[in-house]
């Protein structure tokens, strides 16, 4: 099957090279869709992390004016530093708790905080 190389001549088979081939076709298959879903997961820890940063400020601010708020340009004083590339959030308030909903231009799941219920859901 092999025929020996002549004196001097050096270099991999045509078989052996689509082996090689082969293996890298293989291993590319399996890669590529585990790293969307790293990525994923990535970007949702992104936005978990805001989540509790927020959450964390906005108990301080309520404890300094016993009421919550709904812009985060209140919640910088209370140790928020802004959020992570590319997410946003949006709050409800009312007198006794606050919801929180962390979105990111990543992807297209939200990480919820709900004070009432002391919970924070992916969806």
């Amino acid at each position: 099957m092999f025929k020996k190389l002549r004196k001097g001549q050096k270099g991999f088979t045509l078989v052996e090279l689509m082996i090689v081939i082969a293996i890298i076709g293989i291993l590319a298959a399996i890669a590529i869709p585990q790293f969307g879903a790293y990525r994923e997961r990535g970007f949702v820890s992104s936005m978990q992390a805001d989540t509790s940063s927020l959450r964390t400020a906005q108990e301080g601010y309520f404890a300094d004016k016993s009421a919550y708020t709904n812009a985060t340009s209140d919640l910088t004083a209370y140790g928020f530093k802004g959020f992570s590339t590319g997410n946003g959030a949006s709050f409800t308030t009312s007198a006794t708790s606050f919801t929180v909903q962390v979105t990111s231009s990543k992807t297209s799941k939200t990480v919820t905080y709900d004070s009432a219920a002391g919970t924070t859901t992916t969806t």
